[in-house]
C-alpha cells in the first residue's frame, strides 16, 4: 500500500514513478546548469495531497458555493454540460496549426459563433480573438483608429466617455494613444446630450459607452447620441459588459453603434473570476471589417450533389482581413471559452431573450425586496437608491452615504459584514458617480428564495453595531485586510518559510 500511494517512493519522496531513463550526465548537461542541492519539495502521500487541495477549495468562495451578487461582473451559474462539450477530444486535443481539413468541426463552431454574435448585436463581422472585455475594447478602438487613418482623418485624437463609464474604456483608448474627454451625466444618471454636443468636433474619433449604463439604467437617448457623434465624423463604440440586459430585445446595431465587444465570460456563461480565462470578441459594421485581427473563419460550398444540385457539405477555411491591425492574441484566443459559450447558445437559441428578461426581473425584484426589508426594520434611511428610474435593468446601485454619516459605517464595512452571513460582497465604490456605492447584480440564475434571503440578511447587516462591522469579517479564513498595504506591498512570489 505504501508503494501504491507513494508515501515511501524512491529515496523517501512523496511520489512513486519510474527512474529516469537518462541521467543528466548522459544528456551532457553542463555542471553550471545542474542543481547543487535537491529542491525543497514537500514529501507527502497522495491522501495528504488530496486533503490539502480539498481543504484549500473549502477556503474559497465561488459561484458554486453561494450567492455572488457582484455588480458589473455577472457571476452566474455555468452549466456543466458546457464543460463536457469543451473536453470532447475532437475539440480539446487538436492544434490550430493542423491542416484545415483536420479542424473542420471546431472551425464550424467558430463560424457559428461569428454569425450568432454578429446577428444578436446587429453587426456585420466578428473576430473571436480577444481574451478579455478590456482587450476587446482596445482591439475595437484600434480598428477605428486605423479606419480613420486610412480615410485621411488622423487628426481625430479624442475619445469621449461618460463619467459613469467602466474604467477600462478610457484606459483602452489611452493605450491606443487617444486623449480622453469625460462628459458628466444628468441628475438621473443618464447621458447628457448637451454636454456631448459641446464635446464633439473634427478631432472626435469615437464615443465609448455602456447601455444599460453602470447604474443599471437604459440610455433612452442613445440613438440621438449616435447621430451627434456620427454627424461630427466619429464612431460609436458599445461596451458589451451589460449586454445580458438587452439581448433579444434590442441591439447595439439598432442603437447606432459601429463596434461592440462581447463578454462571453458574462453574457454567455463561460466561467470567469480569479483572472480568467475570459473571452472578449468584437463585432463591427462592414466599414470596419477589413481591420479586424485575423484569422477569421470563412465558409464555402464543398461540393454539389449532382442529382439534387444541393450542397452536401460546407468547407471552413481561415480568412485574413485585408487591412488587419494584426493579432492581439494567437488564433482564436481562449478557444475553450468560445466552445463553452457556443454550447450555451446552441442549448438556448432564441430563448436567450428569456435570459435578459429574468436578469432584469431579478434585479428589480431584489431592489424592491431590500427596500421592503429596510422599511420593516426601520433602517430605510441607511441608504439612498442610486438609480432614480422606476425600472432598472440587470443591476442596481445603492448609496450607503447616509449610513456612513450617521453611524460611521461605509460600503466597505457592509460588504465585509455580508461575508460573515455567507454571501460574496457586491461591488463597492463603483461607479464613482455614486457616493459610498454598492452595486448589486443578482443575474438570471438565482431563485426567488435566494434573493429573499439575501435581502433579509443585507438589512440585518445594516442594523449591526459599527464596531462589529469595522472588524468584519470574522468567519472567513482570512480576516479584515489592509487593502492599501496589500496594494503597495505586493507578494509576487512565494518565499520559503513565509506564512500567508
Amino acid at each position: 500500500m505504501s508503494h501504491l500511494y507513494g508515501h515511501f517512493g524512491a529515496e523517501g519522496a512523496g511520489y512513486s514513478q519510474p527512474s529516469a531513463l537518462l541521467s543528466s550526465t548522459k544528456l551532457n548537461i553542463p555542471s553550471s546548469l545542474r542543481r547543487k542541492e535537491l529542491p525543497a519539495l514537500p514529501r507527502l502521500s497522495e491522501p495528504e495531497v488530496v486533503r490539502h487541495y480539498t481543504w484549500l477549495s473549502k477556503r474559497n468562495f465561488g459561484i458554486d458555493t453561494g450567492f455572488y451578487p457582484l455588480g458589473s461582473c455577472t457571476m452566474k451559474h455555468n452549466p456543466r454540460v458546457n464543460e463536457v462539450i469543451a473536453q470532447i477530444p475532437g475539440i480539446a486535443d487538436i492544434h490550430p496549426l493542423q491542416p484545415e481539413h483536420h479542424l473542420q468541426g471546431l472551425m464550424s463552431i467558430f463560424f457559428e459563433m461569428q454569425v450568432m454574435l454578429a446577428t444578436c448585436a446587429g453587426m456585420d463581422a466578428v473576430t473571436l480573438q480577444p481574451v478579455a472585455g478590456a482587450q476587446g475594447e482596445f482591439t475595437a478602438i484600434r480598428c477605428i483608429q486605423e479606419y480613420h487613418r486610412t480615410i485621411g482623418e488622423s487628426q481625430r485624437t479624442k475619445v469621449i466617455v461618460p463619467d459613469s463609464a467602466h474604467g477600462t474604456n478610457p484606459a483602452s483608448a489611452s493605450m491606443a494613444g487617444y486623449d480622453i474627454i469625460e462628459i458628466p451625466s444628468t441628475v438621473d444618471g443618464r447621458l447628457d446630450l448637451d454636454a456631448l454636443s459641446a464635446a464633439v468636433g473634427d478631432d472626435t474619433a469615437a464615443m465609448m459607452i455602456t447601455n444599460p449604463n453602470t447604474l443599471g439604467i437604459f440610455e433612452e437617448d442613445i440613438a440621438a447620441a449616435a447621430l451627434i457623434v456620427h454627424a461630427a465624423g466619429g464612431q460609436m463604440y458599445y461596451d458589451g459588459a451589460n449586454f445580458n440586459a438587452i439581448l433579444g430585445k434590442t441591439s447595439p446595431g439598432l442603437m447606432g453603434f459601429d463596434a461592440v465587444h462581447y463578454n462571453l465570460h458574462k453574457t454567455f456563461s463561460q466561467p470567469h473570476g480569479g483572472g480568467g480565462p475570459g473571452s472578449g470578441p468584437i463585432g463591427v459594421k462592414s466599414h470596419l471589417a477589413d481591420y479586424l485581427p485575423g484569422p477569421l473563419v470563412g465558409r464555402r460550398v464543398l461540393a454539389l450533389n449532382e442529382k439534387s444540385n444541393v450542397s452536401d457539405a460546407w468547407y471552413y477555411n481561415w480568412v485574413e482581413p485585408t487591412k488587419s491591425i494584426g493579432k492581439v492574441q494567437m488564433w482564436h484566443g481562449n478557444s475553450g471559452a468560445v466552445v463553452r459559450s457556443w454550447a450555451f447558445y446552441r442549448r438556448y437559441g432564441n430563448e436567450l431573450e428569456t435570459m435578459s428578461e429574468h436578469a432584469v426581473l431579478n434585479a428589480n425584484y431584489l431592489r424592491h425586496r431590500i427596500m421592503e426589508e429596510a422599511k420593516a426594520a426601520g433602517v430605510s434611511d441607511a441608504f439612498t437608491d442610486g438609480a432614480p428610474a422606476d425600472i432598472v435593468k440587470h443591476e442596481f446601485t445603492l448609496s450607503l452615504l447616509p449610513l456612513k454619516e450617521s453611524k460611521g459605517v461605509g460600503a466597505m464595512d457592509v460588504a465585509k459584514g455580508l461575508l460573515d452571513h455567507g454571501y460574496m460582497a457586491p461591488t463597492v465604490y463603483f461607479p464613482l458617480v455614486v457616493p459610498e456605492c454598492m452595486m448589486i447584480e443578482p443575474t438570471e440564475t438565482e431563485s426567488k428564495e435566494v434573493l429573499d434571503a439575501f435581502a433579509e440578511n443585507f438589512v440585518k447587516v445594516l442594523t449591526e453595531d459599527a464596531k462589529v462591522l469595522h472588524a468584519a469579517p470574522k468567519s472567513t479564513p482570512v480576516g479584515r485586510v489592509d487593502e492599501v498595504h496589500a496594494a503597495r506591498n505586493l507578494w509576487l512570489r512565494h518565499e520559503k518559510g513565509r506564512q500567508s
